[in-house]
């Protein structure tokens, strides 16, 4: 069953023989809010009713019913299990996670400016509001007023964005301890245990339990454990990262109601049953129950993480079946995480093969060069990604659960192929949803098509209190845990600190007795190395640890050093390895790294040759964007490597870009680049296209007269002004006709120099642009009053104040610059400017060329 979304079209599938598109959180939520009952009717009658066809891995389970007698004898079998199980404590060879407590990111860091803009979202989310409508279920008076978008009343995934937010808050508090925020967080859990308390039976959500009266009848409706998973994991998370008992005690009641529940229906019918109502999407039930048992070793919870564990997508797994095109991404992503805490807690390898598999899939035919994976939603088929890219791909949701599964398969394996792919997913997958420094602002799918833009997605931007899309939820958890992943400990008689991400931070190393400061350069394009320096401070009586240091794959040994105290490190690193120094550390030791960073391509994951031109460019972790509304055509001839046909942006050139503008009324109006032509518009916002299109760099006629600090240093000088985004293009005029942009080398560009004069209108403040060749004739406003088209003119008198004020600019400095890691690419027709994707808001841009010699 076929249904088209955004331009694409979507084959379905749960676990059924009938696929279904209504797995689609998307299309969920526009059938809810639609007034077409005809539509609601037909899109409905096409819900998971068909029987499945996986009663063969069912098989493998217990058929028991689950009667009161046989919950004992139903998990004998995994009493050996657990005691065979990895642990959590970091024995044996698996690593433990340091402590969110322990771990502070440098504010002035990339990563620190977004963990403080999600702080400030967290701290702007009111209390009362969140909770409206588990009070109004609760029958309890509800002051404040509901959130809008899917927390809306009428939605029925309304709560789980506050499972979200508890989750959240208590990771930034970990990683913060900001008081504001620990008095929000407990007051939402004391609002919502006084829900729990009203309604008397453990059942807690914001919608009423006539919803899983529907899910176990396999009636519409939409995703109930879903939400129920959300709240569940951020009481926990409440609990185990704010020590808050009450948030504890919520929790285990509901487990106790839900296990009841799904007794019931296996009582009633089957558990087969109880399968099929699965193919509503659950969350990670599996995986916070598993972790609930790992603290309470009580059966049931164990037991009841089972029964979520959907073998008919797990089996798939098992016998390394590529077979998941057309799942929904999102449903079945934390089925495997919880999978993995199966392994965990049991011991069984089955589950740790499982995990293994499905990371190696995604990442070799599901995942883009940012990391992430999926569109619309859902899975395609293996390595066919060049004719899915569009505005619609890589669910943000999809990359903050795809860093959970690479998480624990390096915990586990200690191999640096999965810290890379944390970093790569987390560069350009996490760190590219929020606009800029506005809190709340966040998106839900990152576009990677030809000549988009993240403002002009299906869904474009959310706002801080109307969307409170999935993405929202866990956008909120990734920008409140980016210290969760740097750093991993292993015990022993010579304790082992493994750092797998280079992000400025510090940490107080309890285990290895030592506090750490982790400073990070700033990468920049010019200069072509990550450059790390680690300071050592011993805390108490010295002992021996060892400092394990990731070397990157992407990274090469020419030109890789390691010091030890300013001295060379007898062991130089390795692309792929750790470098591992082991020593009583003195107080003052340095540890500094310096990696090389080249340009590489990243050919896109489809194995049809008619796409095998088609590539991303990556400079280390950092994906590149071409700032373009859709060429992608590049020629390399015979160049060998991108360093050949792509040249870093110096920073300097920074200094050079400037802005031209006039006042019109009570409007200002900018000078721009529009389709090559140059006209006034009206002054933009910074971080879209029209901010790039009034951007100018001054090219000097004379070297010597870039160093500039006013405008009265440049005043009668002569230069060209190159576009921001058309890097080789100058801006160009033919007698008096338009202005245009032309190739700089071309017959046109030869009228392209002009003077900056003083302005003619006689102010201290402006300039004038004389042209060099036709001296006396002076750029103008042709349309001054609606700021229209730039001409040139000869024709005019010192007397002409008109003329004057039309040819009289204010010079500031740009409205855009370049990012310190931006590059020209040389393009089959054009230039093009690339920079991370990370940096770009609301810009068009294009990650993926067709790359030709």
């Amino acid at each position: 069953m076929a249904f088209e979304l955004s331009g694409y079209v979507v084959m379905a599938k749960e676990c059924t023989n009938t696929p279904t598109q209504l797995s689609s959180h998307t299309l969920r939520y526009e059938i809810l809010t639609s007034k077409n009952e005809t539509w609601k009717k037909e899109m409905f009658s096409h819900y998971h009713l068909t029987p499945t066809d996986d009663s063969a891995w069912w098989n493998l389970l217990p058929r028991k019913l689950l009667r009161e007698e046989d919950e004992f004898d139903w998990t004998m079998m995994y009493r050996k299990m657990k005691t065979s199980g990895i642990g959590s404590d970091g024995s044996g060879d698996v690593l433990k996670e340091v402590s969110l407590h322990d771990v502070r990111l440098d504010p002035d860091s990339p990563h620190g400016r977004a963990q403080q803009t999600n702080l400030e979202y967290l701290l702007m989310l009111d209390e009362d509001n969140l909770v409206w409508s588990f009070r109004k279920t609760a029958g309890l008076p509800t002051p404040g007023k509901p959130y809008k978008g899917w927390e809306d009343p009428s939605i029925e995934l309304r709560g789980h964005f506050v499972g979200h937010y508890l989750s959240a808050s208590a990771q930034m508090w970990a990683s913060t301890h900001n008081k504001s925020l620990k008095e929000k967080m407990t007051s939402v859990v004391s609002y919502l245990s006084a829900c729990q308390e009203k309604i008397g039976t453990g059942y807690l959500s914001a919608f009423p339990s006539e919803q899983f009266d529907r899910f176990e009848a396999i009636k519409p409706v939409w995703a109930p454990y879903y939400t129920i998973h959300k709240i569940l994991s951020g009481l926990l998370d409440q609990y185990t990262f704010a020590g808050n008992n009450q948030a504890f005690k919520i929790m285990t009641s509901m487990v106790d109601y839900f296990y009841n529940r799904v007794q019931n229906v296996i009582t009633k019918y089957t558990v087969e049953r109880h399968y099929l109502s699965l193919n509503e999407e659950t969350g990670g039930m599996n995986d916070v129950l598993y972790k609930l048992y790992r603290i309470t070793a009580n059966p049931k919870h164990l037991l009841l993480a089972h029964l979520f564990d959907k073998p008919c997508f797990l089996g798939l797994l098992a016998v390394q079946a590529d077979d998941i095109a057309g799942f929904h991404a999102n449903t079945h992503i934390p089925i495997v995480i919880g999978s993995q805490m199966r392994y965990e807690v049991t011991g069984d390898p089955l589950y740790k093969e499982i995990g293994t598999y499905f990371m190696d899939i995604v990442n070799s035919s599901h995942s883009y060069a940012t990391g992430g994976t999926s569109a619309s939603e859902f899975w395609s088929e293996p390595k066919r990604l060049a004719t899915r890219l569009g505005t619609e791909n890589e669910e943000s949701c999809t990359t903050y659960n795809m860093l959970k599964v690479s998480r624990h398969l390096f915990r586990w394996t200690k191999e640096v192929v999965y810290a890379d792919f944390y970093e790569r997913a987390l560069t350009n997958g996490v760190l590219s949803i929020q606009r800029g420094r506005e809190p709340g602002i966040m998106i839900y799918m990152l576009p990677l098509g030809r000549g988009v833009s993240k403002a002009k997605s299906y869904h474009g931007w959310g706002t801080p209190f109307e969307s409170f899309w999935c993405c929202y939820g866990t956008g909120t958890e990734s920008f409140s845990k980016l210290g969760d992943s740097i750093y991993f400990e292993e015990g022993g008689d010579n304790p082992g600190l493994y750092i797998i991400q280079y992000i400025s931070s510090s940490l107080n190393w309890a285990l290895g007795k030592l506090k750490l400061n982790q400073k990070v350069d700033p990468v920049n394009s010019g200069d072509p190395y990550l450059r790390v320096s680690l300071t050592v401070s011993p805390v108490g009586t010295g002992q021996s640890s060892t400092l394990n240091l990731r070397i990157p794959s992407w990274t090469h040994s020419d030109g890789a050093k390691a010091k030890l105290n300013g001295q060379d490190y007898a062991l130089q690193p390795s692309p792929g390895s750790f470098l591992s120094i082991t020593r009583n550390w003195s107080p003052g030791d340095v540890v500094t790294l310096q990696l090389p960073i080249s340009l590489r391509q990243d050919p896109i994951k489809d194995d049809r040759p008619e796409y095998a031109s088609i590539q991303g460019i990556l400079y280390g972790p950092y994906l590149l964007a071409a700032h373009t509304s859709g060429d992608w055509e590049i020629k390399t001839g015979s160049a060998s490597s991108p360093s050949d046909w792509i040249t870093p942006i110096p920073s300097s050139y920074n200094n050079d870009l400037v802005t031209f503008s006039q006042q019109l009324g009570k409007s200002i109006f900018v000078l721009t680049n529009a389709n090559q032509s140059i006209t006034m518009k009206k002054l933009p916002e910074s971080g879209t296209d029209a901010a790039v299109q009034a951007s100018f760099r001054l090219i000097f006629e004379e070297s010597s007269s870039s160093k500039h600090s006013t405008m009265n240093d440049i005043i009668g000088q002569t230069v060209k002004f190159e576009p921001l985004d058309l890097p080789g293009m100058v801006v160009v005029h033919q007698g008096e006709e338009d202005l245009t942009v032309a190739d700089s080398s071309s017959e046109k560009g030869s009228s392209s120099v002009f003077l900056l004069a003083s302005g003619l209108d006689g102010s201290s403040e402006t300039v004038s642009l004389e042209s060099e060749s036709n001296r006396g004739c002076f750029v103008y406003n042709a349309d001054y009053q609606s700021g229209g088209s730039l001409k040139l003119s000869c024709n005019n008198e010192p007397s002409d104040a008109a003329f004057s004020q039309a040819a009289s600019f204010v010079m500031n400095k740009g409205l855009s610059e370049y990012h310190p890691i931006s590059f020209v690419a040389k393009g089959a027709s054009r230039n093009f400017l690339l920079a991370p994707l990370l940096s770009l808001r609301d810009e068009s841009y294009t990650v993926y060329f067709n790359i030709h010699t």
